[in-house]
């Protein structure tokens, strides 16, 4: 299976599950509808910063030269827009046939606006989290080593450029 594809279903997992939650929690307190998308909506966006952060860190020690970085970014956008598209249909379906109150949009309006809001709460954390990641272990890596950057120590310093 793909890392997109894994990530892709999780994310999907996770939006739809903080939708039917949140269907539930609108119905049974609607005075409180906004604390309760706050918290759905907050709930996406950590799961996919951790992961994301999660991805940074094992690439980062996984690479030491940056310029051997995997693509995270492509990984994180292919997850968001499937999770977008896929927890866009479920949640359709769900508002249609199962739940009332988890929404009544069209599917095209759950597809197109719910799916691209989705990809974006996936993709955004995430880069966001793997960059995070990706820094705390480079600075982790340069305290380890504080000379490997340092060039006025370093071996390979040219004498012509001494500035004086």
């Amino acid at each position: 299976m793909s890392s997109w594809l894994l990530r892709g279903l999780a994310m999907t997992a996770v939006h739809v599950i903080a939708r039917v939650l949140l269907g539930v929690a609108v119905v049974e307190a609607p005075l409180h509808s906004t604390v309760w998308k706050i918290i759905a909506i907050g709930a996406v966006v950590l799961v996919a910063l951790v992961w994301g952060g999660i991805d940074g860190v094992v690439d980062a020690r996984a690479n030491p030269d940056p310029d051997d970085y995997e693509d995270l970014t492509v990984r994180w956008l292919q997850a968001g827009v499937f999770a977008g598209l896929v927890a866009g249909a479920i949640g359709w379906f769900l508002g249609r046939f199962v739940f009332a109150g988890i929404g009544q949009s069209g599917l095209f309006v759950e597809l197109i606006a719910g799916g691209s809001f989705i990809a974006l709460l996936v993709f955004v954390p995430a880069f966001v989290g793997a960059a995070i990641g990706r820094f705390l272990v480079r600075w982790e890596q340069r305290r380890a080593n504080p000379t490997e950057d340092d060039w006025s120590v370093h071996p390979d310093r040219d004498d012509e450029h001494i500035a004086g």
